[in-house]
């Protein structure tokens, strides 16, 4: 019989072809999933919540690094029940919202989780904006202009493949690595006393507890779950048990690595700030900056202390942090609006709007108000990043441990109760801080009584409305079933789903969740 006597199907031979990736060596495949998980680690690097580090260092020293390492765990499980819902359903979080809530309360979570991402792109932009200004003298709100251009020419690197984008991204995470382990190598903190805020729980000291919840509250962002859920779609996975499992077990690896480098990195800065706040031969000045610290003080902080190269590295640090931290908030607003409304225009015209609405804010408040003004934006940012967390996680939790969503690939009674213990942890300490910083700004704020009592009348009628929100998130049921069970129909099928080797007269999407709509951003011609 001749080699040529029969011509197997083209969708057959790409099947063929993926099973054998399927048995590269477990390090070389491991490789092809490598990037989502740092791009989500720069949600954890951010300048927020590098400003949030500085503080805790410079009024605590070490004793909160503890709180980091708890932070960056839960985070790491929350991120990886994202990672499986994309892999596992094909889609991702914004779109099974869409396809799970009532039309109201799609829309209304959309406009939150695009709030959302504007409140996580304010202090991207104003950190990149004071790194500009400590390296070039440049007005602030210069360098916000500047950064949304920054900002989309290097997303034109995805012309490229997005192989090359997730590469810068892993490189300025790294940058941001150097820069901050140069500055702790240069100034030694004690190795003991940093091992003992790792991991001996402590909180002492005037205002330790606020510090901590802010430090928890900035490490788990609302965008970062609908992000976290896309970005795993660009990847090929074989719509099987094993394929799909694998995939699973490689993501969970891979953000494990990417959140252990961030946390590297938010201790270094925690340490630095500490070490350089607690010594005994600070000027006046200096320590009247160290109970105040920001990102732009701290330039000046380093430099008075540790010299001007100190602060040129502290600069560069600040940019790639973000720089690479606005391209992921870029990414987020994507997704979110082409999963709950499902926008034709596009991929670049979309960033582009998204771009534009982010800064907006950022270039306003940086005209009116300078470097003070925009440092104070950043908290009020930071405070609605955590008011807005239940409306992502809460679908996230039920959603992956939903077998209509899910299937077979539902998490088990273990993760559902760590998962919701943890996710409602969260959700109680950022809803605590909220309401106690609330009624403290009102008791002791200088308004006359009149225009607290209306402030009053407008304010707790809404925190009603947001606890009936979550409590209607957290108890309704899911009704919408899209997990499509391929081995329901006959017996042969089992046998194809377990291995990965689907029908052969199948198409290549009938075994392979992959969404190339996902995988590139395609500028204009």
């Amino acid at each position: 019989m001749t080699t040529d006597a029969v011509a197997l199907p083209q969708s057959w031979g790409s099947g063929s072809n993926r099973i054998a990736a399927m048995n590269k060596p477990g390090w070389r495949r491991f490789l092809s999933f490598v990037g989502p998980g740092f791009l989500v680690s720069l949600a954890y690097l951010d300048p927020g919540n590098l400003e949030t580090d500085l503080q805790a260092g410079a009024n605590h020293r070490y004793e909160l690094l503890w709180v980091v390492l708890i932070g960056l765990i839960f985070a790491l499980i929350i991120q990886s029940l994202a990672a499986n819902l994309g892999v596992s359903t094909g889609k991702h979080l914004s779109e099974l919202c869409k396809a799970e809530y009532p039309i109201i309360v799609k829309y209304c979570l959309w406009l939150l989780a695009e709030i959302a991402v504007i409140a996580a792109d304010i202090p991207e932009v104003i950190g990149t904006a004071f790194a500009l200004n400590i390296l070039f003298n440049i007005p602030v709100w210069v360098g916000v202009l500047l950064t949304g251009g920054s900002t989309l020419l290097l997303l034109g690197l995805q012309k490229y493949g997005v192989r090359k984008l997730e590469m810068l991204i892993t490189v300025l995470v790294f940058i941001m690595a150097a820069c901050f382990f140069g500055e702790m190598s240069y100034v030694k903190p004690p190795a003991a006393d940093v091992l003992k805020g790792m991991f001996v729980p402590k909180l002492s000291g005037q205002g330790a507890t606020g510090d901590a919840i802010a430090l928890l509250g900035a490490l788990v962002m609302p965008h970062n779950l609908f992000l976290h859920s896309a970005l795993v779609l660009s990847r090929k996975v074989p719509n099987s048990v094993r394929g799909i499992n694998d995939a699973c077990r490689f993501f969970l690896i891979e953000s494990g690595l990417a959140l252990l480098v961030a946390f590297l990195i938010n201790v270094a800065v925690i340490s630095v700030s500490g070490t350089v706040c607690s010594a005994t031969n600070l000027s006046n000045d200096n320590k009247h900056q160290c109970s105040d610290i920001t990102l732009n003080s701290a330039s000046f902080l380093l430099q008075n202390v540790l010299g001007k190269s100190s602060k040129i590295v502290y600069a560069i640090a600040l940019l790639a942090s973000g720089q690479s931290s606005t391209i992921t908030g870029t990414y987020a607003g994507q997704y979110i609006m082409q999963g709950f409304l499902e926008l034709k225009m596009r991929k670049w015209l979309r960033n582009l709007m998204t771009r534009c609405i982010a800064i907006t804010p950022s270039l306003i408040v940086s005209i009116i108000g300078g470097s003070q003004g925009a440092g104070r934006l950043i908290i009020i940012a930071s405070m609605i990043l955590s008011f807005e967390l239940p409306f992502a996680l809460i679908p996230l939790l039920k959603f992956s441990s939903s077998a209509t969503k899910m299937g077979p690939h539902k998490n088990s009674i273990y993760i559902i109760v760590i998962s919701w213990i943890l996710g409602l942890g969260i959700i109680g300490i950022n809803i605590y801080y909220l309401s106690t910083g609330f009624v403290d700004w009102l008791i002791h704020n200088s308004l006359p009584k009149v225009g607290n009592v209306f402030i009053g009348i407008i304010v707790f009628p809404l925190m009603a409305v947001y606890m009936i929100a979550v409590i209607y998130l957290t108890f309704r049921k899911d009704t919408v079933v899209t997990f499509i069970d391929p081995t329901k129909d006959d017996t042969a099928a089992q046998t194809r789903m377990e291995t990965g080797l689907g029908n052969p007269n199948a198409t290549e999407l009938d075994r392979v969740h992959y969404r190339e709509d996902l995988a590139d951003i395609p500028l204009p011609e």
